[in-house]
C-alpha cells in the first residue's frame, strides 16, 4: 500500500473461491499473483494492460473501479468510514487520524460481500440481456 503500512483486505465467498486454487498452484511462492518468474507479483500495469486489450484504452484504469465502487456503496448507503477505510484512504483531519484507528472490520466484511453480490447480479442481468439479443 502507498500508506506504508499492513492493511486488511475481507475477501468475498467470491475472491476466496478464486484465490484459493491460485493459492495452491503458487503455493513455493510468497505471492498468489506471480509476475514472469516466481520471485515476484505481477505488475502494477498488468491490469491496465488487460484492460487495453479489451478495447478500454482511455474510457477506463485500474483506479477508475475504486471510484465506481465508492461511488456506488455510497449511493447504497454504507458509511463513509467504512468506505474509505476499505480504499485505505487517510483521514484528512489530524486530529481525527490521530485517534480514530478503527478498522470497521465487521461492516468492511459485510460491505464487500455486498458489493461483490451486487456485481454478479448486474453480470448475471447483462449476461441474460446478452443471450436475449443474440438471434
Amino acid at each position: 500500500m502507498k500508506m506504508k503500512r499492513d492493511f486488511i483486505v475481507p475477501l468475498s465467498t467470491q475472491a476466496l473461491a478464486i484465490l484459493r486454487p491460485q493459492q495452491a498452484a503458487c503455493r513455493n511462492s510468497a505471492y498468489v499473483w506471480l509476475g514472469r518468474n516466481t520471485r515476484t507479483t505481477m505488475s502494477n500495469n498488468t491490469l491496465l494492460f488487460a484492460l487495453y486489450r479489451m478495447g478500454y484504452r482511455s474510457k477506463m484504469m485500474g483506479h477508475g473501479f475504486r471510484a465506481v465502487a465508492s461511488t456506488i456503496l455510497n449511493e447504497q448507503g454504507w458509511r463513509h468510514d467504512v468506505i474509505e477505510r476499505q480504499l485505505a484512504h487517510e483521514e484528512e483531519n489530524k486530529v481525527r487520524a490521530a485517534y480514530n484507528r478503527a478498522e470497521y472490520l465487521p461492516e468492511r466484511i459485510k460491505m464487500m460481500q455486498h458489493w461483490v453480490d451486487h456485481i454478479d447480479v448486474l453480470r448475471a442481468a447483462v449476461q441474460k440481456n446478452s443471450r436475449i439479443m443474440q438471434p
